[in-house]
């Protein structure tokens, strides 16, 4: 720098600093919903399962805790979670998993929380939500149990840490939010009732087709003694300009066999013998 050039001057950066969101947005992954509460994005994350921000069917706001895969298939780590969420009080725990959910990852929604009003109350009860999320996933990570002595040999880690997706949730069935159930209903009658009329008119337009058809008649039935079988034949008619009538062959009658013995018959004179006669 010579003396007739003068220090650059720093203009102050005017650009806002980047703003870190509240909750990321829920990923492919992530359950849409756990109980009654709908997920709205991920709070944070580490090796024992997720924090999500939520909200109930009725408006609460909640924060939800749920196992990953890795750590919902340890049978201990299961049993930390669920004593880390029977050490809260109770009005802190919202609802949990149920009696059914063995094969599920394990979730527990905290709270309440009241609406974001602005005040510093709800700032409050917010944080300590997210803290007692976090507490229940570290002591399910054991991550922050005090060193008892002199730290030596390696360090600690559980198996599962390497499957860090969530846990098994259940999809199906998939309830409907309260808001949308009272309309859900009366789709569902309007839907029957339009399936009714559809049918009616279907009945009603084929009972107007078929009503002036000519009854079917059945085949003539020809009586004839007990015991015998009737084949009827029926004429065939010729080809056109053949100049044939047509033609009608015997009906033949079958008569049952029984069991009395029937005389031979006899040669007529001047022919030649029958075939039960031996001359």
């Amino acid at each position: 720098m010579t003396a007739t050039e003068s220090p650059t001057e720093v203009q102050p950066d005017d650009r806002p600093a980047l703003e870190i969101p509240d909750a990321l947005p829920l990923q492919p992954e992530d359950p849409p919903r756990v109980g009654q509460f709908w997920l709205r994005g991920r709070l944070g994350a580490n090796a024992a399962g997720f924090l999500y921000t939520a909200a109930a069917e009725d408006g609460r706001d909640a924060i939800v805790a749920m196992m990953t895969e890795g750590s919902a298939d340890d049978a201990a780590a299961r049993e930390r979670f669920v004593h880390a969420v029977d050490e809260l009080p109770d009005d802190a725990v919202l609802a949990h998993n149920g009696s059914d959910d063995d094969d599920l990852a394990l979730w527990a929604a905290f709270g309440p929380i009241r609406a974001d009003d602005g005040s510093s109350a709800a700032s409050d009860e917010r944080l300590l939500a997210e803290r007692r999320g976090e507490d229940v996933l570290s002591a399910v990570l054991m991550d922050r149990v005090p060193q008892a002595g002199k730290l030596r040999g390696p360090d600690f880690r559980h198996y599962w840490e390497n499957r860090r997706r969530p846990g098994l949730f259940r999809i199906w069935p998939l309830p409907w939010p309260d808001a949308l159930r009272p309309a859900s209903r009366w789709a569902l009658a309007f839907a029957l009732l339009t399936m009714a009329l559809i049918m009616a008119l279907a009945v009603f337009l084929a009972w107007l087709l078929f009503r002036h058809a000519a009854p079917l008649e059945p085949e003539p039935v020809i009586p004839t003694p007990t015991g015998t079988t009737t084949v009827t034949i029926t004429p065939t008619t010729p080809p056109p300009g053949t100049g044939s009538t047509p033609t009608t062959g015997p009906t033949p009658t079958v008569t049952p066999t029984t069991g009395i013995p029937t005389p031979a018959p006899t040669a007529s004179p001047g022919g030649s013998p029958t075939p039960g006669s031996k001359l």
